[in-house]
């Protein structure tokens, strides 16, 4: 292990690992297969990223998000460390020039997603790398149990096929019980030792709060944190909605979706982290990866999906280790709102068959068929043609790729592109003609280099900055010069392709899977109704709640959390003095305070807020006055 703590202090600047990074290395670096179960924020790359550098060789790490390689990559690259991740960037020319570079340039960490291994070219290649280790993180995704099930990490034992000497370390944050089990069949691991440090963060105080006006108790939250601050919302619209009152109530906050461009998600995500806007409103397409130490609170305005998902969100607040908040701010309309977003998103086996025909009916499929060549696919288009509800059908389509029946690959990296198709003199005597198009022609020439020779991609929403307009009306005016003759336009395609893995057989195909799509649709209601569950006991100290869930024994308090405290506060009888004394603070600013701003700003139970003021009036330190309002006497 001497090896190993001198590459921590080298590369990480680290002197002793944490409990229990050493144990977990130094059964990876004896190739021995394993399981890590560690806490959000706990150190989990260290575990494969140390025994991949003691030994010789490459560790391919598969991973599910291309945002997560990119920034474990750039994070070792950064170290002086060689790694590279091949996403769907590559064509086949650069693949080729990639492996080279990995057989013969001294690579030690290749990462590639579940979907990329299943290419034969791929799998061949890897078999002519040396593989010294098989790292296989997020591996809650290869369980149809887990809240993340990703069909093709059902694939990944490929990998001891290719390489039958290299050990395997799997590696969560969020695996119940019945997820290791299926962790440990479906990898095939023989003699693992399982590694499982606590869940519990003994810094993160949880409170779920029942609210009316959700809102406004955010804000009240917001004006007590001081430092950065993660908000999930459950949908696009919410975190814009949410971001915008934000704004408009004095905080900086910036909105992030799965549906923005991944420069406008770049951005955004910097000027959170160097907290420029440092109240970041987001779906759960924000936070893996993303490794802030000083997140003070991380709020819900939604019902998370799973205990599972919520559990990883809320371990992203106080990775310093200082205290901080995981704010749960729900009501009886929150609650129900969930509830039926889950129903009205499942798909039943019935419409699962009615989306199958459907689909090869839109392309024109016949009975026993499988077309080799993919097919452009719109979900919108597709919904408004057969007048098809969107969230069922994405639900469907998902259930199909599950079961291998097709695949639907997003392309929402492609840009536009440009290039312009005329003389120079002939574009700036079409400028004159045309002033309002001449400044943005203007913008593309300063920014855009070999415009004239070739087709060169661009980012309207920079240019739309850069003219101080929207996105939009820089579309209708690339659409005009293209109309023009002046430029051919191609716009950004963010449709999908789909492709058929299966025969067209619609009544075999439906009954095959139909088990398996009524299994998936009742562990989403039941992972569901545990958040729900959670959010309503208010008898048991939520960390006890969250911890025998993932099956830890006997979990002690956590003392900090809503329930305890309430508990605590039933058994010690409360000084009104402090009360009163918190009260009249109040007034030393205020002339005037109506009953709901006492209510919210002085941190006792109600009862005793009310029982101090009629002491406070009947002394007459305060009075109430003809509107209801409170003032000092």
């Amino acid at each position: 292990m001497n090896a190993a703590k001198t590459l921590l202090q080298k590369y990480w600047n680290h002197q002793t690992f944490r409990a229990p990074q050493e144990d977990i290395i130094k059964a990876v670096i004896d190739e021995q297969n394993a399981i890590a179960l560690l806490p959000t924020g706990a150190g989990k790359s260290i575990c494969f990223q140390i025994p991949a550098l003691v030994r010789e060789g490459i560790c391919i790490v598969i991973s599910p998000l291309i945002s997560l390689m990119e920034d474990q990559v750039l994070g070792l690259q950064k170290k002086g460390i060689k790694a590279m991740a091949l996403t769907s960037k590559y064509n086949n020319n650069e693949a080729i020039q990639a492996f080279d570079n990995l057989r013969f340039g001294n690579y030690k960490f290749l990462y590639l997603s579940p979907e990329k291994l299943q290419s034969e070219f791929i799998q061949e290649k890897i078999s002519q790398l040396k593989v010294n280790l098989i790292a296989v993180d997020e591996a809650h995704c290869i369980s149809q149990w887990g809240h993340d099930f990703r069909p093709a990490y059902l694939k990944i034992s490929i990998l001891k096929e290719l390489h039958p000497q290299a050990n395997i370390i799997a590696l969560s944050a969020s695996a119940t019980p019945m997820v290791m089990d299926d962790i440990i069949n479906h990898l095939e691991l023989k003699n693992v030792q399982i590694f499982k440090k606590s869940f519990f963060r003994n810094n993160i105080h949880i409170q779920c709060i029942d609210n009316e006006n959700v809102f406004e108790k955010l804000k009240q939250i917001l004006l007590n944190v001081h430092e950065p601050v993660i908000v999930y919302a459950g949908t696009r619209k919410n975190t814009i909605q949410i971001s915008n009152y934000l704004n408009h109530q004095g905080f900086k906050s910036a909105y992030y979706h799965g549906g923005l461009s991944p420069e406008i998600k770049s951005e955004t995500l910097q000027n959170w982290m160097d907290e420029t806007s440092p109240v970041i409103v987001a779906t759960n397409a924000f936070g893996m990866g993303i490794d802030k130490a000083n997140v003070r609170a991380v709020i819900h305005m939604h019902v998370p999906s799973s205990i599972e998902n919520y559990m990883q969100e809320i371990g992203r607040a106080g990775r310093d280790g200082k205290k901080s908040y995981a704010f749960l701010i729900y009501n009886q309309h929150t609650v129900f709102e969930n509830e039926n977003f889950i129903k009205r998103g499942l798909a039943d086996t019935e419409f699962c068959k009615l989306i199958y025909g459907k689909l090869h009916e839109n392309y024109q499929i016949s009975y026993g068929e499988q077309p080799e060549r993919t097919f452009t696919f719109n979900l919108q288009e597709f919904c408004n043609k057969y007048t098809l509800p969107v969230l069922n059908t994405f639900s469907a389509l998902n259930c199909f790729e599950n079961e291998n029946i097709l695949t639907v690959q997003q392309h929402v990296n492609k840009r536009s592109k440009l290039k312009i198709i005329v003389s120079h003199t002939h574009l700036m005597d079409y400028e004159e003609r045309k002033p309002k198009l001449g400044n943005l022609i203007k913008v593309i020439l300063r920014n855009y280099g070999g415009t004239f020779e070739q087709f060169i991609a661009i980012n309207e929403h920079i240019i739309a900055k850069k003219i101080n307009t929207s996105k939009f009306k820089v579309f209708d005016l690339l659409e005009q010069l293209d109309k023009d003759k002046i430029i051919i336009y191609k716009k950004a395609n963010n449709n999908a392709e789909i492709q058929f893995l299966t025969p067209r057989e619609d009544r075999y195909i439906i009954n095959n899977i139909s088990k398996n799509i009524e299994n998936r649709n009742k562990t989403k209601i039941t992972k569901s109704k545990a958040v729900v569950d959670f959010i309503y006991n208010d008898s048991i100290c939520r960390n006890i709640q969250l911890l025998e869930y993932f099956g830890e024994v006997n979990p002690d308090k956590c003392n900090t959390c809503d329930v305890c405290l309430a508990q605590k506060n039933k058994k010690t009888k409360v000084d009104l003095k402090l009360v009163a004394d918190d009260i009249m603070l109040l007034f030393m600013n205020k002339q005037q305070l109506i009953a709901d701003d006492i209510f919210k700003q002085v941190p006792f139970e109600k009862k005793y807020i009310i029982k101090t003021l009629q002491l406070l009036i009947e002394k007459n330190s305060l009075r109430l006055t003809s509107q209801n309002k409170f003032e000092k006497v």
